[in-house]
């Protein structure tokens, strides 16, 4: 599975953005796609995840401000994100893993995308 992450870019505190994620190769109902981000001089940290069905989670600094989905039939996820901070500036990356339920654990998914930088300006 290859993954095509786009959409990041620079923009105000209190902006938004919609990230996007494509999957070019085999994803079926057990296929949990998710978003990563990684901010200079930190760890990778979780930041959304959603199952087949449609079942999500979200880490607790981006509740109420960002949504995930997908759409199946286009083998794509979707970040939108809403009232942005400069504490969300981080190159974000999708992935996928194996697995019926959300995941929030790193080391659980298996194929990487190249990242997007996403940049907020205070």
């Amino acid at each position: 599975v290859q993954l095509q992450a786009s959409g990041g870019g620079l923009v105000q505190a209190g902006g938004s953005l919609r990230l996007s994620c494509a999957a070019v190769g085999r994803t079926s109902s057990s296929t949990v796609m998710g978003w990563f981000r990684q901010a200079p001089g930190k760890e990778r940290e979780f930041v959304a995840a959603v199952s087949w069905s449609g079942g999500s989670t979200l880490s607790d600094s981006v509740k109420g401000r960002f949504t995930i989905s997908r759409d199946n039939a286009k083998n794509t996820v979707y970040l939108e994100m809403n009232s942005l901070k400069p504490e969300d500036t981080a190159v974000y990356y999708c992935a996928t893993a194996y697995g019926y339920r959300p995941k929030e654990r790193l080391s659980e998914y298996d194929y990487w995308g190249q990242g997007t930088q996403v940049t907020v300006s205070s």
